[in-house]
């Protein structure tokens, strides 16, 4: 019988460092910063900041990996929580918002105030 590493399978291309996952933990901040700063639609600038939120998840995951730590891990379940507790105050208020003024413009804000 013939283990997984005795099998003919074709050798992997290279290994992912964490530059790589640096990377993808940086390109999708900045998408979700790009996003954020230059939509008005609060839906979109919501999700612009959970996946800001995430991309600080994947960097942080990275580095407990990368220093044999598992503190970057735990302490993501805490990012997520509060992820979890963002989106959800952040869709009363965009419901709050649109039975108010029917529009989802993140303009709409600076005249509701009192």
């Amino acid at each position: 019988m013939t283990t997984l590493a005795q099998a003919n399978l074709p050798a992997v291309m290279h290994q992912l460092t964490l530059a790589h996952y640096l990377f993808v933990s940086a390109a999708m901040f900045v998408l979700g910063l790009i996003g954020f700063v230059t939509r008005r639609n609060l839906i979109i600038m919501f999700l612009c900041t959970e996946l800001m939120f995430q991309a600080a998840g994947i960097a942080l995951v990275a580095f407990s990996r990368f220093h044999l730590n598992h503190t970057g891990e735990a302490f993501v379940i805490f990012v997520i929580t509060v992820a979890a507790a963002e989106a959800a105050m952040g869709l009363a208020l965009v419901v709050l918002l649109f039975r108010r003024r029917e529009s989802l413009s993140a303009e709409e804000w600076a005249e509701m105030k009192g």
